[in-house]
C-alpha cells in the first residue's frame, strides 16, 4: 500500500461510523495497529498531523499522544531528566535500560498520564505515536496491555514503525522496524485491513 493509499484509507476508516461506533469488534478492545515501513517514519509523522487535520475537518477529534514526548515530560517533572542525560555516558546500556524502565513503567507512570489526557481532552479517537523512539525502554505490547482498561471507550490507533502480522502458525506479532520481534499481541486489529 502506497503512502497516498494508506492516508486515503485511514481518512475513510477514521471518519466512518462503523469505526467510531466500534462495530464489528465483538467484545474486543478497540485497539488498532497502523503499521508502516520504518523508513517512512518522517513522512508518517507529517501524514499523521495531516490526518488529524483532515478528520478534524470531518468532525472527528483525535487525541494525538506521542510516547517519547510524554516520557521526556515525566522525566522532567520528576526532576531526573538532566540526571539521566548526565548518567548516560557513564553507565552501561543495561543499567540505563533498567533505570528508564523503572522510571517510565507503563502501568505506574505512562498509562496514568495517558488516562489523564483521555479525561481532560474531548476526543473521538486516540493516536499513539513515538513507538520507535521509546524502544527498548518502553515496549509497545506493554503499553497496549496496560491500556486495556483505560482506553476502552474510544478507538485507539497505534502508529507502529514495522510490521503487524497475523498467521495461524505464529499468531499475531509486532515486528519493530521490520526486524525486531517486539512481542506477540493478539488483541489489536490491523487498521489497514479494516473495512467500512
Amino acid at each position: 500500500m502506497s503512502e497516498v493509499e494508506r492516508f486515503d484509507h485511514l481518512v475513510k476508516v477514521l471518519t466512518s461510523q462503523r469505526f467510531l461506533g466500534k462495530q464489528g469488534l465483538g467484545n474486543e478492545v478497540p485497539f488498532f495497529i497502523c503499521a508502516y515501513p520504518a523508513e517512512d517514519g518522517l513522512s508518517m509523522e507529517a501524514s499523521r498531523r495531516n490526518l488529524t487535520k483532515q478528520i478534524g475537518n470531518a468532525g472527528v477529534r483525535a487525541l494525538d499522544l506521542n510516547l517519547f514526548d510524554m516520557s521526556v515530560e515525566i522525566l522532567q517533572e520528576r526532576d531526573i531528566f538532566d540526571q539521566v542525560i548526565d548518567l548516560e555516558p557513564t553507565i552501561g546500556k543495561d543499567e540505563l535500560l533498567e533505570l528508564l524502565q523503572g522510571v517510565l513503567d507503563p502501568a505506574t507512570h505512562l498509562v496514568p498520564r495517558i488516562a489523564k489526557a483521555i479525561a481532560e481532552v474531548e476526543h473521538d479517537v486516540i493516536f499513539l505515536s513515538g513507538i520507535g523512539e521509546v524502544y527498548p525502554f518502553i515496549r509497545s505490547h506493554n503499553v497496549l496491555n496496560n491500556l486495556q482498561s483505560t482506553a476502552k471507550d474510544k478507538p485507539t490507533v497505534m502508529f507502529f514503525p514495522g510490521e503487524y502480522s497475523h498467521a495461524l502458525a505464529t499468531g499475531a506479532e509486532l515486528v519493530l522496524f521490520g526486524v525486531m520481534r517486539d512481542d506477540k499481541y493478539y488483541r489489536a486489529f490491523n487498521i489497514l485491513n479494516f473495512e467500512v
